[in-house]
């Protein structure tokens, strides 16, 4: 049997009579499926102050959010004390008895160390236990309570913090659970994790393990996200879905494996507990900033975030909680009404599905002279196209947008207002994508495009099957319904049926990907804006078959109607591309550098006293005209002087000397044994410092060292002239102990250096301007004064 002849017109998976209300019943479906999917992962309203007491208030934990970020509160000092005793009077006041865990900590991660070399920290942990009448096990409350030194930590992380005293408060409120929680309010996070390292390595209610659920901030609004789990999570998971306001998805978890970045969360899943970590994400431009005050906090995002954790605690609390580990892992995403959720032994079959799905409709396509093979291989190969063009075009984009404004090659993340970029590379997407289909529909046909398209997904499903189980659904299953509906579209032709199935195969598509690119923005932020356009082009590809209702039937116009139908098939990407410039140029007008969102910048002073010569120094890449009055435009590394800083290259200029006094370091003890040589050393600020270094010269070939008491790892070097050496955190007054074994017989040479913040009171110094800011840099606004000591062998 022959395959029948079709029309170049017909060549489309239907083909509607009415062919403008199925256009418009398309659209008006897809709306509402969208708007349906992005309201799923908004947060909830905030509560006032007058909500009942076993409810979780917004307005409530905000008292605490202003008490604990009313100033910088960086581990040590003064004003972190201050923020330690109001959590712990507030626990004391619900009738808890919480513990100050002193003592000092190895950071928490390879990660987390500093470029100088191992770190380290004296912390104080918030403690407290409210035991369950017949526990299983312990849930675990964890927020770090400190802050970087540029900013009062508002949302990073006096919200995480606030919301589980605001939870404790609605949970001692009412009758106990069956299972101890224990309220966990971690030091040093900012530092060097070693809060939460040093909780679970030393204090004893970690000994059991249990289950975590830590809080965390990387902005100042949006949806609370758990982005990250634990292995074996089917369990917890099933319980998020059940108990919580469930926003998350299990890609999620496989793209922050990727990313250098790490929280307390870490210490807790390498020690094996079982957990959840979230965070909300957006307005990511105030982080780690001056900006981070209670003020910049959006409440709903604080909602989110305690009646997430409150929820879940109080569905925990009455749970068998070493059965949550017996499952392994699972795929999940939130869509409108709650979360999807499903074994993870399903995403190959379900991958395989889609790929043969895809592959039946490509052949009832031939069969029915929709699409030549020779067509459907063309266009699987121009499918490419738009694939790659897309995020390599949205790069570039984004690249423009920082030559017009340069301040913003000094934001990390996004700028202030960031929405009006986001909507230009969406659109510059659609225009690529439009423009492609428009030029390649009449010759290769619609249907071929659309199979190539769902093909495409197919085959990334099963790519991310096999590289992050976790993503396959993204791809599959929008391939698996398209595929499905296009048969169906096939079967029924020419009834308006058909167009409603490709709908229906539509709506599957945007809401699993449309929440994923509002979500993947912020994450990943302006500087990967091609990601962002990646995942809306997979979006473009699934909606093929309804793109095409845009255009007229394709072929069999002549003349003056053919103009007329590519007239009209133009008008897609011709509106694309108005709405990208209208998009940038939106962007460029709302979100200008003024007092209320200066342009940051990074600065820092280094003073070596051996020579009483200073410099400033600047991390910036394209630093501002007032950074450019300190330093030059020739990076340089500075590590043989400054070996803390690590082989990064930073601008320098000269600066007068401050003539501050150096760190003393004193020998306690130096004894020789065979061929190793053990020196005691104590490393003392002579001035308020929030951190001090040691670095030792590569020749002294260090095999072991102690610091502050505890052993640490020696085999992490800094290079060049310096070997082993450690960044230690929150000193003590009297100074950090330090015991080396050296090689013997040679002398030992150390190099230290104090750190403290704030640079108006150095001598040259102006004060920036109302449009410059501080960038989000653990280094920025340092004063740093380093100095050189030799011990002779005896």
């Amino acid at each position: 049997m022959g395959v029948p002849s079709v029309e170049a017109a017909d060549r489309a998976l239907t083909r509607p009579t009415r062919r403008g209300w199925a256009a418009l019943l398309a659209v008006l479906i897809l709306a509402v499926a969208g708007a349906l999917a992005v309201r799923a992962v908004q947060p909830p309203a905030a509560r006032p102050a007058d909500a009942p007491a076993a409810e979780f208030s917004a307005a409530r934990a905000y008292e605490h959010v202003k008490a604990i970020a009313a100033t910088q509160h960086v581990t040590g000092s003064a004003a972190n004390d201050a923020a330690r005793e109001h959590l712990v009077a507030g626990l004391r006041g619900l009738g808890l008895t919480p513990e100050v865990q002193d003592t000092v900590s190895v950071q928490g991660s390879e990660l987390s160390s500093s470029a100088g070399g191992m770190g380290l920290a004296r912390v104080r942990n918030v403690v407290a236990l409210w035991p369950g009448t017949a526990s299983t096990g312990r849930i675990f409350l964890v927020a770090h309570y400190d802050s970087v030194q540029t900013g009062p930590g508002g949302n990073d992380d006096a919200a995480g913090t606030s919301a589980i005293l605001e939870a404790a408060r609605a949970l001692t409120s009412g009758p106990r659970l069956r299972n101890d929680v224990v309220f966990v309010l971690t030091d040093a996070e900012e530092a060097c994790l070693c809060g939460a390292k040093a909780f679970v390595d030393q204090h004893p209610l970690a000994r059991d393990g249990g289950v975590v659920l830590n809080l965390e901030a990387r902005g100042s609004t949006g949806p609370a996200i758990m982005f990250e789990t634990t292995a074996r999570n089917a369990g917890l998971v099933d319980v998020f879905g059940r108990a919580a306001h469930p926003v998350g998805t299990s890609f999620a978890v496989e793209v922050y494996r990727l990313l250098p970045n790490d929280t307390d969360f870490t210490a807790f899943r390498e020690k094996g507990f079982t957990g959840l970590n979230s965070a909300y994400i957006d307005g990511a431009a105030v982080y780690h900033t001056p900006l981070d005050t209670p003020g910049a906090m959006n409440r709903d995002s604080l909602q989110h975030h305690g009646d997430n954790v409150l929820s879940l605690t109080r569905e925990l609390g009455d749970r068998d909680l070493p059965g949550l580990r017996s499952g392994g892992d699972a795929t999940y995403f939130t869509v409108p009404g709650g979360l999807v959720r499903y074994p993870g032994s399903w995403t190959w079959p379900l991958a395989a599905l889609a790929l043969v799905a895809v592959l039946v409709l490509a052949w009832l396509s031939r069969r029915r002279g929709l699409a030549s093979a020779p067509r459907q291989i063309a266009a699987f190969g121009l499918t490419l196209v738009p694939v790659l063009a897309a995020p390599v075009l949205a790069q570039l984009l984004w690249f423009l947008v920082k030559i017009m404004r340069p301040g913003y090659a000094e934001m990390p993340i996004d700028p202030y207002r960031p929405w009006g970029y986001r909507l230009a590379v969406v659109a510059l997407t659609a225009a690529v994508v439009f423009a492609w289909y428009a030029l390649l529909r009449r010759r290769t046909g619609p249907a071929a495009l659309a199979v190539a398209g769902l093909l495409w997904l197919a085959l990334i499903g099963v790519l991310l099957a096999a590289l992050a189980p976790g993503g396959s659904y993204l791809t599959a299953l929008p391939a698996l319904a398209g595929a499905l509906a296009g048969i169906a579209a096939i079967l029924l032709r020419r009834r308006f049926a058909a167009a409603l199935a490709l709908s229906v195969g539509g709506c599957v598509a945007v809401v699993i990907l449309l929440p994923t690119l509002v979500m993947f923005f912020p994450a990943l932020g302006m500087n990967l804006a091609g990601s962002g356009a990646f995942i809306a082009t997979l979006l473009a590809l699934a909606l093929l078959p309804i793109v095409d209702l845009l255009h007229p039937a394709a072929g069999g116009q002549r003349g003056m109607d053919a103009l007329r139908a590519r007239r009209r098939g133009a008008l897609p990407t011709m509106a694309a591309l108005v709405a990208t410039v209208v998009a940038v140029a939106v962007g460029l007008s709302v979100d200008r550098f003024d007092r209320a969102h200066p342009a940051p910048t990074h600065l820092m002073y280094a003073l070596d006293a051996d020579t009483g010569q200073a410099r400033w120094l600047s991390a910036s890449s394209t630093p501002t005209e007032w950074t450019g009055h300190y330093v030059g435009d020739k990076p340089a590394a500075v590590t043989d002087s400054l070996p803390a800083f690590g082989p990064e290259k930073l601008l320098s200029g000269p600066a007068q000397s401050a003539g501050l006094p150096a760190p003393v370091v004193t020998k306690v003890s130096d004894t020789t044994g065979g061929s190793g040589r053990t020196v005691a050393l104590r490393v003392t600020p002579q001035r308020p410092a929030r951190l001090v270094t040691l670095h030792v010269a590569a020749d002294a070939q260090v095999t072991s060292a102690t610091v502050g008491g505890r052993q640490v790892p020696v085999d992490r070097t800094v290079g060049g002239v310096w070997g082993f050496g450690f960044v230690f955190h929150g000193p003590p007054p009297a100074g950090v102990d330090v015991v080396l074994t050296v090689r013997a017989g040679a002398p030992l040479r150390v190099r230290a250096m104090d750190a403290s913040d704030g640079l108006s009171a150095l001598p040259g110094f102006q004060a920036r301007p109302a449009a410059v800011g501080v960038v989000g840099s653990h280094s920025s606004e340092m004063l740093a004064v380093a100095k050189t000591y030799t011990f002779s062998s005896r």
